[in-house]
């Protein structure tokens, strides 16, 4: 019975100082976290299209990431607005391209353009419509070029593209670019489809790509 007792009481015991310890670390942890919080230092700023840096004023942030091999998609972010996604469910395989309105940010209209079986004429049309003033983001998936041609490759210059000429077969690409510029765009990012360096088996790693570019005026 003797027995009993003690190992009840160490039981007890123990029970006590582990609830003592919980308490007391909790209730310090607690108070950090409050302390934190009340000098504003509890989470780190989050910019446009969580980008690592804001953007200065008269200047929109963008975010552009390529799919990965045939399987993610890509995305398009602007200004804090998600343009195109897998989860909007507005992207495929090809080009990926969101047409932005230089002055207000505003999204104009976007496309898929299948590169590898599509009709490379739609994507021709898209691009020669397109005015001057805007901002156009593209994204590549799976296969950006198959069905590219030198009129094709010759709108992607005009808009500021330096890759676009050497683009091919599966290759990853993502590009800022707009209408009316008249040197090249330093926002674009290429990665060539190379059975050795391909992060994938038939494809190179994803391209991703952040950065501020200058509005428009007048």
């Amino acid at each position: 019975a003797l027995t009993g007792m003690i190992r009840s009481m160490v039981l007890l015991i123990t029970l006590l100082g582990t609830w003592f310890i919980v308490q007391t670390y909790f209730h310090h942890r607690w108070k950090v976290i409050s302390l934190r919080s009340w000098l504003g230092e509890a989470m780190p700023p989050r910019h446009k299209c969580g980008n690592q840096k804001s953007c200065p004023q008269n200047y929109f942030a963008f975010k552009i990431i390529s799919g990965a091999a045939n399987v993610v998609g890509p995305s398009i972010c602007f200004e804090d607005v998600i343009l195109m996604s897998s989860v909007k469910n507005n992207i495929g395989r090809g080009l990926n391209i969101a047409l932005v309105n230089g002055t207000n940010g505003k999204l104009l209209k976007t496309g898929i353009f299948d590169m590898y079986s599509g009709n490379v004429n739609k994507l021709d049309a898209f691009l020669q419509e397109i005015k001057v003033g805007t901002i156009v983001l593209t994204a590549s998936y799976d296969d950006p070029a198959t069905k590219m041609n030198a009129k094709i490759r010759a709108h992607f210059e005009e808009l500021g593209s330096h890759h676009v000429k050497k683009l091919s077969f599966r290759d990853n690409w993502v590009f800022l670019g707009a209408k009316g510029l008249m040197d090249k765009t330093p926002f674009e990012e290429y990665i060539k489809n190379d059975r050795k360096t391909n992060k994938y088996e038939g494809w190179p790693e994803m391209l991703e790509m952040e950065g501020c570019t200058p509005r428009k005026m007048g």
